[in-house]
């Protein structure tokens, strides 16, 4: 029953919420807030699996695919759209799906977590394959459109990950790999927006990050891939090529341009003396490891 989940448990630190000071309020949730880092410790070697599911499929040509609805869809759908300018992933490889379509991340559509059938038609919708992998997020657990999705992609033979904070949830059980991260009753009744929704988006980050570090998109902890779509990301860019090779500003300023504006080609070329056709092929064979490059 919903009343049993701990997300919609009431806390009894805030029972007279409406009573308190904003003041005393703001420090109990300052709290609760920071008993989300330690929870998430506990889940490590679940998170690990789940990255390694992750990089095993983006290798194979695969997509990371995010499944959600309400504010778990919206931090997934959040967390798709900035790999491509921090990380330089191509727009379809890494994907966040929230019931309803996009325009249920400015508005809810509500009803639509509720069908099952929705979240295996989104997925048939993006012709998920046996490659992908397909994260499914639900603060309770036990959303039918993540159920539905993740059932689906089972079938098909994708990987599949729940994020939820509820332990023993339904999607854990459908999913191959669970990450249950239990925080407590929220200091507002029944907003998983609040420490659930946090979580959420530290898992997240810890999935997507450590995934693409692992497919060679990081030199050392360099962005060498962001792409640099506005000045302050070129300059960024121009910054990065100098730590990365310990030239001087003018120096990774003509390099970048050599490299026709991409991060990793101008460090390749700095560090190797290759040309820019040259780094280019050097860095297909190495599937874009800066680290395997210069090894070789």
């Amino acid at each position: 029953m919903l009343g049993d989940l701990t997300t919609e448990k009431r806390n009894e630190k805030t029972m007279n919420l409406d009573e308190m000071s904003t003041e005393a309020f703001l420090k109990i949730m300052n709290g609760e807030d920071a008993k989300v880092a330690y929870i998430i410790k506990e889940n490590i070697l679940y998170i690990t699996e789940a990255v390694n599911n992750i990089i095993t499929s983006l290798k194979s040509g695969g997509r990371l695919i995010y499944l959600g609805a309400g504010t778990s869809g919206r931090l997934g759908l959040l967390d798709a759209v900035e790999c491509p300018p921090t990380f330089g992933t191509d727009p379809k490889e890494v994907i966040g799906l929230i019931s309803g379509g996009n325009e249920a991340f400015i508005q809810a559509v509500e009803g639509a977590e509720d069908n099952e059938e929705l979240g295996r038609n989104d997925l048939q919708s993006i012709h998920l394959t046996d490659s992908d992998i397909v994260v499914g997020i639900a603060a309770s657990g036990r959303t039918p459109y993540v159920i539905g999705g993740l059932q689906y992609a089972n079938d098909i033979g994708a990987a599949t990950v729940a994020v939820s904070n509820n332990r023993n949830s339904t999607i854990g059980r459908v999913a191959k790999t669970k990450i249950e991260v239990d925080c407590g009753p929220e200091v507002l009744s029944g907003s998983t927006r609040l420490k659930a929704g946090t979580a959420q988006k530290m898992i997240l980050n810890m999935l997507s990050t450590a995934s693409m570090v692992g497919v060679g998109k990081t030199y050392q902890n360099l962005l060498v891939d962001l792409q640099p779509t506005n000045e302050k990301l070129k300059e960024r860019a121009k910054k990065i090529i100098m730590e990365a090779t310990q030239c001087d500003f003018s120096t990774a300023e003509a390099y970048f341009k050599m490299a026709n504006y991409e991060t990793k080609t101008a460090i390749i070329m700095l560090l190797t003396d290759l040309s820019y056709d040259e780094a280019v092929e050097c860095l297909k064979k190495t599937e874009g490891s800066i680290h395997k490059t210069i090894e070789k």
